[in-house]
């Protein structure tokens, strides 16, 4: 997805946000800040947002030396939802239809993304989300494309969220579905370690995609990525980001799960921002 000037100032945020989180002195700020004013002025034209996006947060660790900065966040998210985990599957087990409740609290799931805020109200997004209608709702389909799958790529986004994922792939029982990850830490993304921590790999195998950007940018991936990519039946892809390296695919295959988070992308799907969304690309 093409680069639009909004994200500028989004990155700009995001700067400013983590120099006072990792607390960089003056010298290192003007570092970083020169630095990516610089990555901007030559590659704005080839750029992708999820390509400023993994340059911004590689820069932070080289300067800082911490390769996670956001390991005790990753940990409370998770934690917290799995303190609600038994009461999530009683819901989804109780519900008239538990496919689309484990999809909806999927989607709700979403919220929890530091890129874009640390400040949300995750119960009033669940409760919204399964009372909301969707502004795009290929849910249908979604159920019938996971139906006739012989294999399946779910591709994860952020921790706290990723308990939710867990609980629609456990509702899923899909013989063949492969969760993938982050190749490292970025933001709070899901890496390896953090999907084991809180049980997926006992459901379902789990596989880096071997590139530590915030999406997935397919030529930039590990072969064994790439492989269960183009051997999958069906891709579900979870969250903003993941949408913005793959939107543009040319495979029908590819399910975006997600919540709207900013008007950029709210334009490019014709929503508001803070519509909740099930999209299956076109079929060829």
């Amino acid at each position: 997805m093409s680069f639009d000037y909004r994200c500028f100032y989004c990155f700009s945020n995001a700067c400013s946000k983590l120099i006072n989180q990792m607390q960089l002195s003056t010298k290192q700020a003007n570092t970083l800040t020169e630095e990516l004013i610089d990555l901007y002025a030559k590659n704005k034209e080839v750029f992708t947002t999820p390509h400023f996006a993994r340059e911004l947060h590689a820069r932070i660790k080289d300067l800082t030396g911490v390769s996670d900065p956001y390991s005790a966040i990753k940990e409370e998210s998770n934690k917290r939802i799995l303190d609600m985990y038994a009461s999530l599957q009683m819901e989804v087990k109780q519900s008239k239809n538990p496919f689309e409740t484990a999809l909806r609290l999927a989607i709700a799931g979403n919220i929890i993304d530091y890129a874009i805020s640390d400040e949300y109200n995750l119960q009033d997004t669940i409760d919204h989300v399964l009372s909301s209608e969707f502004a795009i709702n290929d849910s249908a389909r979604l159920n019938e494309e996971i139906t006739k799958a012989t294999k399946i790529l779910y591709i994860g986004d952020n921790n706290g969220e990723l308990v939710f994922d867990k609980l629609f792939i456990e509702t899923i029982n899909h013989p063949n579905l492969i969760f993938a990850v982050r190749g490292a830490a970025v933001i709070n993304d899901v890496t390896i370690d953090d999907a084991k921590s809180v049980g997926m790999d006992t459901v379902v195998p789990i596989i880096s995609n071997g590139y530590d950007a915030p999406s997935t940018l397919p030529d930039l991936c590990s072969d064994e990525f790439r492989m269960h990519f183009d051997t999958a039946d069906l891709i579900i892809s979870k969250g903003q980001g993941n949408l913005e390296g793959l939107l543009n695919h040319p495979r029908s295959n590819i399910a975006f799960l997600l919540m709207i988070k900013c008007h950029v992308i709210a334009e490019k799907l014709e929503v508001n921002k803070g519509d909740f969304v099930v999209k299956m690309n076109k079929r060829n």
